[in-house]
């Protein structure tokens, strides 16, 4: 089975952005297509993986890089013996 591809977001780079684009949270989810309350779980990070379209339309409105707003992979865990 195929999985859809997803984004883990940092929260925390998005509401940096945010506040450094000058917007309020209504004008980027307006900016964004989403609500304002998902863009609050997703600062906040109880929400962490938007779709692509979502993904791709935050990191426009804010003209942000991959970089910057992708939460840093995890390490893989250790390999048990």
């Amino acid at each position: 089975m195929h999985q859809p591809q997803t984004f883990v977001v940092d929260g925390d780079a998005i509401r940096e952005e945010r506040m450094q684009a000058g917007l309020t949270r209504t004008e980027l989810a307006r900016q964004a297509g989403i609500t304002r309350r998902y863009l609050c779980h997703l600062e906040r990070g109880t929400r962490k993986r938007p779709s692509p379209p979502v993904y791709i339309a935050l990191r426009q409105a804010l003209k942000a890089t991959d970089a910057r707003l992708l939460a840093p992979p995890r390490p893989n865990p250790p390999e048990r013996n």
